[in-house]
């Protein structure tokens, strides 16, 4: 990784305010859609709180794939989404085969994440690898969703920078091929190596939030609590990735407004609920009131 980079600009409300989403219109279709595809018969809930985050986060119309087993129990707890049902290993895991069964949702939607709650490493490696190809963007990949990257880092680069990779520092440790303590010592550089790489936007997550762009550019994000260190957080921030892009945000910027925005998530409930023990499941409903802050 390059020894010297540009100073990293500081997220602020001024530079949020500064650097506008694209309006919303009064049209589902018209805000975006967005799909998110995820989930396992034992990680159901990562993929209903990053659907949940996404639609938090201004997306105008919802569609969620994940096991056929678990479809229904989708379909109940979010009213507002298309469920597809998709092929399941003997394990509980999305199927190699379900990248075939999605492809049309996937290729009609305004932005994709692929990930959240995704389990068995090697089935959602053959997933990747079958559904990538045809994808235009934009793209946010996240969780074990970054093994086909983990494998070969250039499955990305047809898409032109329209991805955003969002990996905690285990994650980012894996698709760089080295020790987490290097991602410690370094974080932003490691961002940087793996945008670099990969040609995708990275937003790597942490106690501080580093965003790099396959450009060079870099921005670093001190906003949020310690509260944020729960499961299913990274989920959240994730799913708020993804309705950005659907939003049209492109994809530096959705990934820099969506750290922000997780992080002053945080916040408000620490004052409201306090400084530990909220849920993740509580953060979605803080981002349209965070979005409001930073309104133009």
């Amino acid at each position: 990784m390059p020894s010297s980079r540009p100073d990293p600009t500081t997220v602020t409300p001024e530079l949020l305010r500064a650097w506008p989403l694209p309006e919303p219109t009064g049209s589902k279709n018209a805000r975006g859609s967005i799909l998110v595809i995820g989930g396992s018969t034992e990680t159901l809930g990562a993929v209903l709180l990053a659907a949940t985050a996404a639609m938090r986060a201004g997306a105008g119309k919802l569609q969620v794939a994940t096991v056929a087993s678990m479809a229904p129990h989708v379909a109940t707890a979010l009213p507002e989404a298309l469920v597809r049902a998709l092929p399941q290993t003997g394990g509980g895991a999305i199927g190699p085969e379900a990248a075939d069964v999605v492809r049309d949702l996937a290729e009609a939607a305004d932005a994709v994440l692929i990930g959240p709650g995704m389990a068995d490493k090697e089935a959602t490696q053959a997933f990747g690898e079958r559904l990538l190809p045809h994808l235009r963007g934009p793209l946010a990949l996240d969780a074990l969703g970054l093994a086909t990257v983990t494998a070969d880092e250039g499955c990305v680069h047809h898409l032109d920078g329209r991805v955003v990779l969002t990996p905690n520092p285990t994650e980012a440790a894996y698709a760089l091929h080295v020790e987490e303590d290097e991602i410690d010592e370094d974080p932003a550089g490691s961002a940087a190596g793996l945008a670099g790489r990969t040609k995708a936007v990275v937003g790597l997550g942490g106690s501080t939030s580093w965003i790099a762009a396959p450009d060079g550019r870099m921005w670093r994000d001190d906003s949020g609590t310690a509260g944020l260190g729960v499961s299913g957080s990274g989920d959240v921030r994730a799913g708020i990735t993804g309705g950005l892009l659907a939003r049209g945000a492109e994809p530096a910027q959705a990934a820099v407004w969506a750290a922000w925005l997780h992080g002053r998530a945080g916040e408000r409930l620490a004052s409201s609920v306090g400084r530990l023990g909220f849920l993740a499941r509580e953060l979605p409903g803080e981002v349209p009131g965070a979005l409001a802050e930073v309104a133009p």
